[in-house]
């Protein structure tokens, strides 16, 4: 994206948070998770309150960026903003269900702001109780600079840490899918069954335990 289209996105994604801001909020937050769809890692949440808008960096969806621009943006963000981060790990998804995580690690990140935001726009439809009013924005990531620079940090955030997986259980493959259901992936549970990290009420890691169980069984005979 040249600088210009940069630059215009950038104020699109501001007058989004500028109109909640002019209906007399003083602070806002952006919220959103990354990690929800993968079989495998954490989900993790980051609840953003910018504090300097002058971005040089590409700030947008973190879907939207490249691996590269991702990364660079998310220094900015840090630079630039308060931030709360917050991780739920694999064995609390299995417990809660990763709807319900997702909204526990959405709140835990707004608690972990050194500031109350007033206003927090929460990507998606739904928003878990929080301390501050809570709007809900669907494809918030799309339309809210707070929300955008969220997503971001949860992103880069998230793949860090399965990059860091990947050295612990190179078999997998996590540096290349993050843990998503890849062909690669789905191949590696099938050859060697699930790893400490992987989400056992996900289905295709259910199939391979029991595919596991199978061989333990048919090994008595």
């Amino acid at each position: 994206m040249k600088k210009n289209e940069s630059e215009k996105r950038l104020q699109q994604l501001l007058q989004h948070d500028s109109d909640f801001l002019n209906q007399g909020f003083k602070s806002l937050a952006g919220v959103d998770e990354a990690g929800r769809g993968p079989l495998a890692g954490p989900v993790v949440a980051a609840a953003v309150i910018v504090r300097d808008f002058s971005f040089t960096c590409r700030i947008d969806d973190s879907k939207c960026l490249s691996a590269k621009a991702r990364e660079a943006a998310y220094e900015e963000v840090l630079s630039k903003a308060l931030v709360g981060i917050s991780v739920i790990d694999n064995d609390a998804i299995d417990r809660m269900n990763i709807y319900q995580a997702s909204l526990t690690a959405l709140a835990e990140a707004v608690r972990r702001l050194k500031v109350v935001p007033e206003a927090i726009l929460v990507d998606g439809n739904a928003a878990p109780e929080m301390p501050g009013k809570a709007f809900p924005v669907v494809d918030g990531d799309a339309k809210s600079l707070s929300i955008a620079c969220a997503s971001i940090v949860a992103k880069v955030t998230r793949d860090r840490m399965m990059d860091y997986y990947d050295e612990i259980y190179p078999a997998y493959g996590f540096k290349n899918h993050k843990g998503y259901g890849t062909a690669e992936h789905l191949n590696a549970l099938r050859r060697i069954g699930p790893c400490r990290i992987h989400r056992k009420s996900f289905d295709p890691v259910k199939r391979s335990m029991k595919r596991e169980e199978l061989y333990a069984n048919a090994s008595d005979y």
